[in-house]
């Protein structure tokens, strides 16, 4: 076993649960909440700031802010209580409580913005607010996860060897699009891969990320209101987007199985298994991957809570799954 002197230098990158007996279909899921960030981010967070750092942007007197729903907010939170710096997470209401104080909890100051700007909605009204805090005072440094590419660079060092490693006679890969730091690291290594992988991005329905007609999205993670700088579709070979209703379902049907994931998981999980249940006439399965950027804990208040899920989705939601797993 490793032993470590900052909490960043331990993440298991080598989990993966095979969901074939759970959804029925072959799909095996890659497990990135082994970490002391509680996520896939951490990666990505620690790129950024390393990177950061390297440039000389970075210094003792220096604030780190960023916007966030949640995830990078929780690994910045720890990096940056690991080396000493001070950080500010924008976020909105839709952040659960729990990682709220998990944040304030790692000596973090959060800042929720309420209100919606007219055009990008409540991404938009954070991006804004962090810039007015960096005109404000040039002590805030904003590493800006949207459209650095320390982001996506993170995961072609990182996730897609690891998967590659792992599974040499991949055939299809299913990324979650939030930042698209994620997706478009691993697509942009396994375009230059010895053997073609189709890539299939996951979004949530009401996310304006590959175009979609803006909607209300209430499950953090997944989606955006603004279209994120670093995506390049040309790596995308196809879209998939999933209803709320059906992350809540599916997020429901693995934790009966023994696995209380996040929401962003549930989602790509019902899209890949749609996608697969669609291509299962072919001469063989495929091998086929997909990523959860979380464990569920965090969300035991909104998906895993009855009050919450019937709130916003209806009453008939949990009892379709409850009826799927019978």
């Amino acid at each position: 076993m490793p032993v470590i002197s900052t909490p960043q230098e331990f993440n298991e990158d080598d989990l993966y649960v095979d969901l074939e007996a759970i959804i029925g279909q072959r799909l095996f899921l890659k497990c990135e909440g082994f970490n002391f960030a509680g996520s896939i981010k951490l990666k990505a967070a620690a790129a950024m700031v390393e990177a950061a750092e390297r440039d000389g942007r970075l210094t003792k007197d220096s604030i780190l802010v960023e916007s966030s729903s949640g995830n990078l907010g929780v690994a910045l939170s720890m990096i940056a209580a690991s080396k000493g710096y001070r950080f500010v997470c924008v976020t909105d209401a839709r952040c659960n409580l729990p990682t709220r104080l998990l944040m304030e909890a790692l000596g973090s100051q959060i800042h929720i913005i309420t209100e919606p700007a007219a055009d990008g909605g409540l991404l938009a009204a954070r991006l804004n607010h962090v810039r007015a805090l960096c005109a404000s005072d040039d002590r805030y440094v904003w590493l800006n996860q949207y459209s650095n590419p320390n982001n996506h660079m993170a995961h072609y060092r990182t996730t897609a060897p690891a998967i590659a490693r792992r599974f040499p006679d991949l055939d299809v890969l299913f990324v979650g699009a939030g930042t698209t730091g994620t997706l478009m690291g691993c697509a942009r290594y396994f375009r230059n891969w010895h053997k073609p992988v189709h890539i299939v991005a996951i979004d949530s329905e009401g996310s304006v990320t590959f175009g979609d007609t803006p909607g209300r999205r209430m499950i953090p993670g997944l989606g955006t209101s603004v279209r994120p700088p670093l995506l390049d579709e040309s790596y995308v070979d196809e879209v998939i987007h999933v209803n709320e209703a059906d992350t809540i379902r599916t997020c429901h049907q693995l934790a009966r199985r023994g696995f209380v994931f996040g929401g962003s998981t549930g989602t790509v999980v019902s899209g890949a298994a749609r996608w697969l249940a669609e291509h299962s006439g072919h001469h063989r399965q495929p091998t086929a991957v997909t990523i959860a950027p979380d464990l569920g804990e965090r969300y035991l208040e909104t998906i895993y809570q009855t009050n919450w899920v019937q709130g916003l989705y209806g009453d008939d939601v949990l009892a379709r799954t409850a009826t799927a797993a019978a």
